[in-house]
Order: C-alpha cells, then sequence, then structure tokens
C-alpha cells in the first residue's frame, strides 16, 4: 500500500487497483493558436505544467500503472454537441467550426490531438474512435530522453499519431494497458464507457491530472466521487487559464474532510512511491 502526505490527511492507494488520468492535454487548448487563445485566454500556464505532466506519465509507467487519457472531441457531424454547448464561448467561433488546427474539437483535427510530448509512446495505440484498450509498452530510450527535454516556447506542432488505430472489436486487455476516451461532454464519464473499464480492470483509486482545474478535471473528478472512486488531483499537474480558478477549486474539492477527494503535488507522489520501493527493498 502506498501512502501520499496529501491534504486534507494521508491517501493511500494500491497501484494495481489505481490508473493515472489525464485530462484534455490537447493542443486546441495548450497551444498558441488554438481554441483557448482563440477565446482570449492565455495559454502560457496550462503549457508550463507539461513538464510535470510528463514526469507523472514516467512515473505511473515504470510503476506500470494503468493510464487514461481523455480528449473532449465530437463527433464530425456535431450530433454528440448539443446546441446549448456549441453556443458557448465566442460568438464568432464555435465548435465545429474551422480554426488554425483544423475543426474545432471534432475528432480527427489536428488541434484536437493530444500534445506530442505527452501522447502515448511508440508500441502504445491511440484510439481514433471512441475508447480503445491497447497494449502499454515501457518507455523507449529515446522517448525517455524526449521527456527528459526541456518543454520549448511554442509547444511542438506535429501532432500527426504516431501508431495506427484498434478497432472496438478488436479492443484487448492484457497486462498493462492505455486507454483513450473521445468525450463528448465536460466530464470523463459522460456518454462513455470510462466506467465499464475501469470497473473491468478492478480501478478503485484514480490520480488526476490535466486542463483546466475548474472544468473538465474538476468535473470528471465529481463524477468519479459519485461513481465510488477514491480519487486525488496532482494539483501541480494541472492548470486553469485563471489562478484564481485552480486554487478555488483545489479547495473545493478538499473542504469538508476531502468531500471530492485529497490533493498533493508531484513531488509527494514520488516521495511515497520511493518510500514504499526502499521498503520493500
Amino acid at each position: 500500500m502506498i501512502t501520499v502526505d496529501a491534504v486534507p490527511y494521508p491517501y493511500q492507494f494500491d497501484r494495481h487497483h489505481t490508473a493515472l488520468m489525464v485530462i484534455d492535454m490537447q493542443r486546441d487548448f495548450i497551444e498558441a493558436g488554438g481554441f483557448g487563445s482563440m477565446l482570449g485566454n492565455d495559454v502560457r500556464p496550462l503549457a508550463r505544467i507539461v513538464p510535470t505532466v510528463a514526469q507523472l506519465l514516467t512515473l505511473a509507467r515504470a510503476q506500470r500503472m494503468w493510464v487514461v487519457h481523455t480528449r473532449e472531441s465530437h463527433l464530425p457531424d456535431l450530433s454528440d454537441c448539443p446546441p446549448a454547448k456549441r453556443r458557448r464561448g465566442n460568438p464568432a467561433l464555435a465548435i465545429g467550426d474551422a480554426g488554425p488546427m483544423g475543426r474545432i474539437l471534432v475528432r480527427g483535427a489536428p488541434g484536437n490531438q493530444i500534445l506530442p510530448l505527452l501522447a502515448p509512446l511508440d508500441g502504445e495505440l491511440v484510439s481514433r474512435h471512441g475508447s480503445d484498450v491497447v497494449g502499454c509498452a515501457q518507455p523507449s530510450e529515446r522517448s525517455a530522453r524526449r521527456i527528459a527535454q526541456p518543454i520549448p516556447s511554442v509547444l511542438a506542432s506535429d501532432a500527426t499519431p504516431r501508431c495506427a488505430s484498434m478497432a472496438s472489436a478488436d479492443r484487448q486487455m492484457i497486462g498493462d494497458a492505455t486507454l483513450v476516451i473521445d468525450k463528448p461532454g465536460k466530464g470523463a464519464f459522460h456518454a462513455t464507457d470510462l466506467h465499464a473499464q475501469l470497473q473491468a480492470r478492478g480501478i478503485t483509486h484514480l490520480l488526476f491530472a490535466g486542463v483546466t482545474t475548474e472544468v473538465c478535471v474538476q468535473t470528471s473528478m465529481r463524477e468519479a466521487n459519485d461513481r465510488g472512486y477514491e480519487s486525488l488531483i496532482v494539483e501541480d499537474a494541472c492548470a486553469s487559464y485563471f489562478r484564481a480558478f485552480h486554487l478555488a477549486t483545489l479547495a473545493m474539492l478538499t473542504a469538508q474532510g476531502g468531500i471530492i477527494g485529497w490533493k498533493a503535488p508531484l513531488a509527494l507522489l514520488q516521495a511515497a512511491f520511493k518510500e514504499t520501493a526502499g521498503e520493500s527493498a
């Protein structure tokens, strides 16, 4: 059992029954010229957490934990995007419209892809159509070097998937795995099969990272709480366009004795794994 010195009190979990949830680390939200910046937001606070999320992914892979990536995305015909959602934001720019990175928040568009630095590694497969569970390879030396490099001032624009997709009919759960969820809502559980996938793997605990803290990360963590999962948000692996919103969300999630869950920085999570390894040595 791993124990993290978290807030509001220590968080305990078994890595074999824990998944890392990486929420919406996609180009449209984080890169200059994407949907987020076109709405008038400063994307730099989101870009700053990318190295931390990369370290968290490295830790999860080293511990052979299950990793779940999400992308907020819609079908090309927008049949899964209600008008009430499409009307939000900049009136001159809506979901499905053409942007500098292709159609905004539409599956398959370049802007809808996970940042290259955080995308599933070579040997892992990315689902482009719904959620697929695929085999998880250990990080290669080349991939490890890539993660160790400092993030450039302008994030890499080549978001072409490096791996072929796997059809849902061929979905498997063998060994460690990566799951990519294309979600039409703010929460990762809404209109997806995420809960069923987690249950099938015996997952009881979730670690959250991603963007934005107050919208998709918080919504997903609250949905997880309603479904009985024990969740911790890795506070420096999440970000908002608005610092005050980030801090307020962390306070709300952990208030009243952890009404939704726990919070801790990556360093304390790393220390907990290191301490457990030392005890078992």
